[in-house]
């Protein structure tokens, strides 16, 4: 009897062990990646910590503004870019009336939040004639806004749009420089209040940003609205029956998601110090949904957990890879590629594990339902009987 206990115990475990594996496959691979890499780069762990820690609060806050649309169910925000463009231009106009310091970062996020309403609107109400097509529609949306704000900071600044400063302008007299200098703003927020443990600064003011957004999506999921969004995540006709204005709803969480995206591209360049005017944008989206997907996240379920697993995961790769593919082929540039491949190919592995994962799903509710039905049916026959 005790041993078959055991054995029951056994595949018990076995199958949760197996369960687990499935569903954490993609983080499980990134950690056996920096796992190998990691001592092949030769970097210190005071080094690699110093990176990450310095990653991190360039990058939480915008990998952030995907968990509302992923909670209302649109799946994977590409259309967070529309907020990373908002606040490019809000720090170009920042920076051509000398703004500078926290002062100025403060400006740029005031300046973002009109762009950003305005361009979450737009993708938003998009997006609800896509229905169903969200993530691709939202990619494509991308391309077109990028059309859009090459137009304004190539042509109309300067020429329509009144920029004073010849140092961001194009010799030509209109048009945005290929980089705009940040230099007098260069990391104002992380240095504030900034500490120093065994070598590793923390910029404690960064990550305190970090914590209230957290907070707030905390709370916001328990409001009316965010239950809303939620009901809309799950089964939107249910929601519509419950009175819940779906399309509305959609739209809020699009706006909300563009604004903070708005906030965390001025809190990414404020970092870098620098702009780079027409490129900065363009892949950010890609790397912010890779690192989401790489901390475990799916289309349709994500949390805050995710996003610091994938942010710390993501980004050792990305600090290694040059190093360790040097060590192993004796070129660096085989590591460049190697993590550019992978940015990509864990969008397209988690995207085909859903996929894969939510036809088993639909599969065996069928079964389950047409064996339902068969016992109905035979229990009918024998009361016929």
């Amino acid at each position: 009897m005790k041993n078959l206990v055991k054995a029951e115990d056994n595949r018990s475990f076995g199958k949760k062990l197996l369960g687990f594996i499935g569903n954490n496959t993609v983080p499980i691979m990134f950690i056996i990646i920096c796992i190998v890499c990691i001592p092949l780069s030769g970097f210190s762990l005071s080094y690699l910590a110093n990176e990450i820690v310095t990653r991190m609060g360039r990058n939480l806050f915008l990998i952030l503004c995907l968990l509302i649309p992923i909670m209302a169910g649109m799946g994977l925000n590409f259309g967070m870019t529309l907020g990373a463009m908002a606040g490019e231009i809000a720090l170009i106009i920042v920076a051509d009336a000398q703004i500078w310091g926290i002062p100025g970062i403060i400006a740029a996020m005031i300046i973002s939040i009109p762009l950003s309403i305005l361009l979450g609107l737009c993708c938003g109400k998009l997006l609800n004639m896509g229905r169903g097509r969200e993530m691709i529609t939202s990619y494509i949306i991308s391309y077109v806004f990028n059309g859009i704000y090459q137009l304004v900071v190539l042509y109309m600044m300067g020429s329509i749009i009144p920029i004073k400063h010849t140092s961001i302008k194009l010799p030509r007299g209109y048009g945005i420089r290929n980089t705009v200098s940040l230099l007098n703003m260069r990391q104002s927020l992380d240095n504030l209040l900034a500490i120093n443990v065994g070598g590793v600064k923390i910029p404690v003011l960064t990550f305190l940003i970090v914590g209230v957004l957290c907070i707030f999506i905390v709370w916001f999921r328990k409001t009316k609205l965010g239950q809303d969004m939620r009901a809309v995540g799950q089964d939107q006709e249910v929601a519509r029956d419950a009175g819940i204005d779906v399309d509305k709803t959609r739209i809020i969480s699009m706006v909300m998601s563009t604004v903070i995206a708005g906030f965390g591209m001025i809190i990414y360049l404020q970092n870098m110090g620098n702009i780079s005017t027409y490129s900065s944008h363009s892949q950010i989206g890609m790397f912010c949904i890779a690192a989401l997907l790489v901390g475990g996240a799916s289309v349709d379920k994500a949390n805050i957990g995710n996003v610091f697993l994938g942010v710390i995961l993501f980004h050792t790769m990305f600090i290694v890879a040059p190093k360790a593919g040097a060590a192993i082929t004796g070129d660096s540039m085989i590591g460049e590629y190697f993590r550019v491949f992978v940015s990509y190919g864990v969008i397209t592995v988690a995207l085909i594990m859903y996929e894969a994962k939510k036809r088993r799903a639909k599969a065996g509710a069928g079964r389950e339902l047409a064996a339902a039905q068969a016992a109905e049916d035979g229990g009918a026959a024998n009361e016929d009987k």
